[in-house]
């Protein structure tokens, strides 16, 4: 019995993903003889359809950003090229650098479970992504195993998968990315990353019923597949690179708090994707005090994190210093960003805390204000009488001197807490408000616990899709007119696209 194909459209599924210019000529299936008969004009059409598939094909394709995505349309694609309805793909560079990932289409998680206990390497073949042969010129050839509970010689752990997820046939191709410029293989590329050599993975579609693909179906999702292996080889790249300054960007953070008699920290901290110039530092200081500090570096990347690591380096050197006057602390740090960065600006806070008087000056160059908040008050100091530094040919701001009172909390943060809400800043800053006026009594005075509270409830839930940062919602009904009269970067806000840091730096006073 043949497999269930999804509905043709000039022979060709497309309403699956799709891909660019491809380096393989198309031939037509069959040679045009001499004359202009019936079959050779159905050559020519089968011929020129095929073109416009694989056009749109990687084209879709080209469009994708992240690796996720890739793979998803890739899986898609090459479901409608071979006429399958479920497949995997496994993503496991030869260099052993990694990522390293399944993705599943019409497949659960508890499937490709499944399908991964078959034994590999085995004599038999028993693996869906096993016996993949090296690449042969041009051509690309797959894997068929067109009727898998009728084929003895495959392992016995395969058919009883097969039968278990309800699959009877399956084609599998090798993911082999053309080597790089000069066959310079493992070369270096985006920041110093690894480009990925040799081959990337595999991916395997399967079959409802016993079937296989035909010679046409395995050329044009041959050509695809080697399409969609040099996207995703520079995809992986582009991953490596931005682990590798995502790293970079932890390494010159802090690694741990310190620890002040009758203070306590926490913080959160989430690097953008290409790596942002947010810091955040606590450092105990001369005669007992606390100095504490946010900031933003104009500029993502390696630059910006370069830049960031730099700044924070010296504002920690001018605070134990001059630590007790934060505005010249600032002012050192305005001079030194413009004679060593004046291409950027940077926006910064740094405050300095005597325990024993219980006393805080601060001053900001542009940064968002601090919030602190307790029992009987939860308000936004007033520090946006400041500009950015390196915006001024001198700059200068006044201080803010106040008493934090027992088992109030201190909150300093990035914008990107902000920008990632999706609404204008007033809105952003209201939210904020409301979020921390509204605290649980249990988490008030543990540090920790009040920063995931803030994040679970400033944050919409598309804002951090991970465990780390969990997602909750606030409804509009509950927002307060509390928000102050400017700070932060800019004057509007932005959607959350994921490209700004977000750092959140509390401090409880007990």
């Amino acid at each position: 019995m043949s497999s269930p194909h999804l509905p043709k459209v000039a022979g060709i599924d497309p309403s699956l993903p799709a891909p660019t210019h491809t380096s393989d000529p198309v031939a037509p299936p069959c040679a045009p003889g001499p004359g202009p008969g019936p079959a050779v004009q159905d050559h020519l059409a089968a011929w020129v359809s095929d073109l416009t598939t694989l056009h749109e094909l990687t084209e879709r394709l080209a469009l994708t950003g992240t690796l996720e995505d890739a793979l998803d349309e890739l899986l898609r694609a090459g479901a409608g090229l071979v006429g399958a309805r479920r497949g995997l793909v496994a993503l496991e560079p030869a260099d052993g650098l990694g990522p390293v990932t399944t993705v599943g289409l019409g497949l659960g998680r508890a499937d490709l479970g499944h399908i991964e206990t078959i034994p590999r390497g085995s004599a038999s073949a028993g693996h869906l992504l096993d016996g993949l042969p090296e690449p042969d010129g041009e051509r690309r050839s797959g894997v068929a195993h067109p009727d898998i509970p009728g084929e003895p010689e495959l392992d016995p752990r395969h058919r009883e998968v097969a039968a278990r997820l309800g699959y009877s046939a399956s084609y599998a191709m090798a993911l082999d990315p053309p080597a790089a410029p000069g066959g310079t293989a493992g070369a270096t590329g985006i920041a110093g990353a690894a480009r990925p050599a040799g081959r990337l993975g595999a991916a395997a579609w399967l079959y409802d019923e016993p079937a296989e693909p035909a010679e046409r179906q395995r050329h044009l999702v041959g050509l695809y597949c080697r399409y969609a292996a040099a996207h995703i080889a520079r995809l992986v790249e582009l991953s490596r690179a931005r682990a590798t300054v995502a790293t970079v960007q932890e390494e010159l953070l802090p690694t741990r708090l310190p620890r002040i008699p009758g203070v306590r920290l926490a913080v959160r901290h989430r690097a953008a994707p290409r790596g942002g110039g947010d810091w955040y530092d606590a450092l105990p200081l001369p005669d007992g005090a606390l100095g504490l500090s946010v900031g933003a570096v104009t500029g993502s990347g390696a630059g910006a994190v370069a830049a960031m690591g730099r700044l924070r380096a010296s504002l920690r050197a001018y605070a134990v210093m001059e630590g007790e006057d934060p505005v010249a602390v600032l002012s050192d740090l305005e001079l030194l960003l413009r004679l060593t960065e004046p291409a950027r600006s940077a926006t910064a806070l740094f405050a300095y805390y005597e325990p024993l008087p219980r006393r805080m000056v601060l001053a900001g160059a542009g940064h968002c204000p601090p919030l602190i908040t307790g029992e009987r008050r939860t308000e936004f100091l007033e520090t946006a009488l400041s500009a950015p530094l390196g915006m001024l040919s001198c700059w200068e701001a006044p201080s803010v001197e106040f008493q934090p009172g027992r088992g109030e909390t201190l909150l300093f943060y990035s914008d990107g807490l902000l920008h990632r809400t999706g609404e204008p800043l007033d809105r952003a800053f209201a939210r904020l408000h409301r979020a921390a006026a509204s605290a649980p009594g249990a988490v008030r005075n543990d540090p920790e616990g009040f920063a995931d509270h803030l994040l679970r409830t400033v944050l919409p839930d598309a804002a951090f899709p991970d465990a780390a940062f969990p997602d909750t919602t606030v409804s509009d009904a509950h927002r307060a007119d509390t928000a102050p009269a400017g700070g932060g970067r800019g004057g509007g806000g932005s959607a959350d696209d994921g490209t700004e840091d977000v750092v959140l730096l509390v401090a409880h006073f007990d």
